[in-house]
């Protein structure tokens, strides 16, 4: 609780009890969903999870909602069409959004500044007003893509793009101006000194944007449901709503997927998380 930090801050023991608590209260409902996917339905109905605890040999413990999660509905293949969308709508805003930060950054052009701010002011833009006239656009009387990956891939980049754009202009601005000077000395062109010194230089900022991104496409439910409806191409956060009827029917498989259904973004959260902080530490200070 005592000592100091790597940089030579004296340790808080408020902020460290604080954030204590803090983790507690943010890990409480996760730990009640594990709970309740391993019980049957009429236990969960009539007591509450933290009694299984309490009481774990008078408790009904099954395993069985695990495995008709999987041999019952289409989870396991929704699962992977979430994968086919979040990965391609979370590499592509970050590749147009790297090359525009550059620009940003690093280029002289008449009206730079004000770009910015349009693209940035985009961000207090709820996407729901967007959903109609995309509809429009893409759907039957448009291109006619809608229900199909690459509608989600072009949305979730557009949608993507001022967040992305912002947080790696802003890193790349706190960049040794002398280094980009040296390899415009040196002959490098704009393509060179991008993929060879602002990009490796850049990659907590992009790290800490690919999680974030990654998360929100995951878990997104609107834009999966518009336009990729609930045919084969339909991701598991859809097929987790589709799995509750009207009367309750099925709450203890919405658990149980619900609880599978973030094994992924668990797994992308912790291997980025150090990336995540420093990007955004950085993206929230310099600019």
């Amino acid at each position: 609780m005592t000592g100091r930090m790597k940089d030579g801050r004296r340790r808080s023991p408020f902020a460290i009890v604080t954030m204590i608590l803090l983790a507690i209260l943010w890990t409480v409902p996760t730990i009640g969903l594990l709970v309740t996917s391993f019980r049957t339905r009429e236990d969960a109905a009539s007591t509450a999870w933290w009694s299984a605890l309490l009481d774990p040999f008078g408790s009904g413990w099954t395993g069985d909602n695990y495995v008709r999660v999987f041999t019952n509905t289409n989870l396991g293949s929704t699962l992977i069409n979430s994968i086919v969308v979040a990965v391609p709508a979370t590499v592509l805003p970050i590749m147009f959004a790297a090359f525009a930060a550059y620009a940003f950054t690093f280029i002289r052009f008449r009206g730079k500044e004000l770009l910015f701010i349009l693209i940035v002011a985009l961000m207090v833009v709820p996407i729901q007003v967007a959903f109609q006239p995309m509809l429009n656009l893409l759907g039957p009387r448009g291109l006619g893509i809608s229900g199909e990956y690459v509608a989600v891939w072009l949305l979730h980049t557009g949608f993507g793009m001022p967040l992305a754009i912002y947080i790696l202009r802003n890193y790349m601005t706190g960049l040794p101006g002398s280094l980009i000077e040296s390899a415009k000395i040196d002959g490098a062109s704009h393509y060179q000194t991008f993929w060879r010194l602002v990009v490796p230089l850049s990659l907590p900022a992009i790290a800490a944007f690919a999680t974030l991104q990654f998360l929100w496409v995951w878990n997104d439910l609107l834009i999966a449901k518009l336009f990729l409806g609930g045919g084969s191409n339909t991701t598991i956060i859809v097929a987790l709503q589709n799995l509750l009827g009207t009367q309750g029917q099925g709450a203890e498989l919405l658990t149980a997927g619900a609880f599978i259904s973030m094994v992924v973004p668990l797994i992308v959260f912790f291997s980025l998380q150090n990336f995540l902080v420093r990007g955004m530490t950085a993206g929230s200070v310099k600019g």
